[in-house]
């Protein structure tokens, strides 16, 4: 698969996230940080997710979106809009409940934005804010329906019990060094 690219703009208000290729976590601690951005200005009015070049997207990827989905309805944005034409992709957000929370347009020339996207400046994650925002796309996903709560239970599991283990190692590390 075409390695992946998230690009995003904004123009009056309306935010699009355009995602290219093959969307995984390397690129989604960057896409995190922007979405704390986009929902701190004050002339947020919506969300646009431009699907038509992508390939895939992965678990993670797709709690980043529900968050924006669920964050713009707090915002009085409405639901997002997602422009895409890939019937298999359509399934997968459809078998995550995401048609409870983003409209959907399959219209190739739909020019529903006037933003010009461009790349956003991913930088490699270090191991813990990653882990940390993986955890909480999963735990966003898992709260969207009783099915993606079993799919990902165990997944959350492992990674509360790593983030806890890691969280006393570092309690204990601190208090060696103040004795």
């Amino acid at each position: 698969m075409q390695s992946g690219q998230i690009m995003v703009g904004d123009h009056q208000g309306i935010y699009v996230v355009k995602l290219v290729g093959d969307v995984r976590l390397n690129l989604c601690t960057s896409f995190d940080n922007y979405i704390g951005k986009m929902f701190s200005h004050d002339d947020f009015r919506g969300v646009v997710f431009d699907m038509h070049d992508t390939h895939g997207v992965d678990s993670t990827t797709l709690g980043l979106m529900a968050k924006i989905a669920i964050r713009s309805e707090e915002h009085k944005g409405g639901k997002p809009l997602v422009l895409c034409e890939d019937r298999g992709l359509l399934h997968l957000l459809d078998s995550m409940g995401f048609d409870e929370l983003m409209e959907f347009s399959s219209d190739a020339d739909n020019d529903a934005y006037q933003a010009e996207p461009a790349p956003l400046k991913c930088n490699t994650p270090d191991e813990k804010s990653a882990r940390a925002m993986v955890l909480e796309a999963h735990r966003v996903l898992m709260g969207l329906n009783e099915k993606n709560a079993d799919t990902f239970r165990d997944l959350v599991h492992v990674l509360e019990s790593e983030q806890g283990a890691q969280e006393h190692k570092a309690q204990e590390q601190k208090s060696v060094a103040n004795h």
